[in-house]
C-alpha cells in the first residue's frame, strides 16, 4: 500500500500570491475548519459503532486524514492571507458550533443509514475539492486540492465497503434514498455557515452571525467552482450510495435536472450581495 501524503510532501515553495483568487480563499478558510473539526465526528461515530472494532479502526484512520486536510488548507490560507489566524478563527468556530458527541445511536435511524450519510458527505467533498483543483491557478492549492479529492474518493469507498460488510439488515432502497436526500439537504446547515462566518468576519464581533446569510455567502463561493462534470460525478456517487444504478436512466435524468438547478442557483447567488 502506498504511503499517504504528508504536509512535507506539499511544494510550499511554489506558492504564488499573484494567483490567489479572493473568493476561493474565503471558501478554503471555511473548509479548513470543517475538515479540522473531524475529531468530534470520530467520537460520535465510534459511539454509534462501539461494538465494532473493525469499523472504529477505519473511522480513526479517516479522522486523522481529515485533520491533516484541515492543517494543509489552513497553512495555505495563512500563506495567502498573512493576517488570517487559523487558530483564532477555529476557536470562534468551536464557540459557535458543535455536534452532540455523547449520542450513542445514529441520528440517521440505523447504523447502515449512518454509513450512507457518510458516503453522501464524501461524495460532496470529493467533487468539491476536484472543482477547486480545476478552478485555481495557484499551484500549491492545486496540489493540496488534488490530494484531498483523492482522499475523499477513497473515504467514500471506505464507508461504502463498511456498509456492505456491516452484517446487519440493510436499509431498504427507499430508506437509503431518504437518508441520502436528507443529508444533501443539510448542506446549508450551521456548520458551513458558522465556519464561513468565523473565518471571514472581524474577530471583534462587530458583524453579527446570521445562519442564512453566511450559508448563502459560502454557497456563493462554492457553487461557482463547479462545472457540469463535477456535478455529474457528485450525483452519480450519491445515487450509488442510495442503491440506484449510478449511470442508469433515472440517475442521468436526475443529473441533468441537478445541473440546471445548480446553474440557476449559482446565477441567483451571483446577484446577491453576500
Amino acid at each position: 500500500m502506498s504511503r499517504h501524503w504528508t504536509l512535507e510532501d506539499i511544494r510550499w515553495e511554489d506558492f504564488d500570491a499573484s494567483k490567489v483568487d479572493p473568493d476561493i480563499l474565503r471558501a478554503v478558510k471555511a473548509a479548513a475548519m470543517v475538515e479540522f473539526n473531524a475529531p468530534d465526528y470520530v467520537t460520535y461515530l465510534c459511539n454509534v459503532f462501539a461494538d465494532r472494532p473493525d469499523v472504529k479502526e477505519a473511522i480513526h484512520k479517516w479522522g486523522a486524514e481529515e485533520v491533516q486536510h484541515g492543517q494543509a488548507l489552513a497553512r495555505w490560507a495563512e500563506l495567502a492571507d498573512p493576517s488570517f489566524s487559523f487558530d483564532a478563527a477555529f476557536k470562534r468556530f468551536r464557540e459557535g458550533y458543535s455536534i452532540p458527541v455523547d449520542a450513542i445511536e445514529s441520528v440517521r435511524g440505523s447504523r447502515g443509514g449512518e454509513l450512507i450519510a457518510r458516503c453522501v458527505v464524501e461524495s460532496g467533498t470529493s467533487s468539491y475539492y476536484t472543482a477547486i483543483k480545476d478552478a485555481t491557478d495557484e499551484p500549491v492549492l492545486k496540489q493540496i486540492a488534488a490530494n484531498i479529492a483523492a482522499d475523499e474518493f477513497r473515504h467514500y469507498k471506505l464507508f461504502y465497503d463498511q456498509f456492505n460488510d456491516l452484517g446487519e439488515v440493510p436499509p431498504s432502497v427507499l430508506d437509503r434514498i431518504r437518508v441520502a436526500v436528507g443529508r444533501v439537504s443539510e448542506a446549508d446547515d450551521d456548520e458551513l455557515a458558522c465556519a464561513y462566518y468565523a473565518a471571514n468576519t472581524p474577530a471583534d464581533g462587530s458583524v453579527r452571525y446570521e445562519r442564512v446569510k453566511f450559508a448563502k455567502a459560502y454557497e456563493k463561493r462554492a457553487l461557482g467552482l463547479y462545472r457540469r462534470q463535477h456535478v455529474e460525478r457528485l450525483i452519480s456517487m450519491v445515487g450509488k450510495a442510495a442503491g440506484l444504478k449510478p449511470h442508469g436512466f433515472v440517475m442521468r435524468a436526475v443529473s441533468a435536472v441537478a445541473w440546471r438547478y445548480w446553474r440557476f442557483r449559482n446565477w441567483r447567488l451571483s446577484r446577491a450581495a453576500v
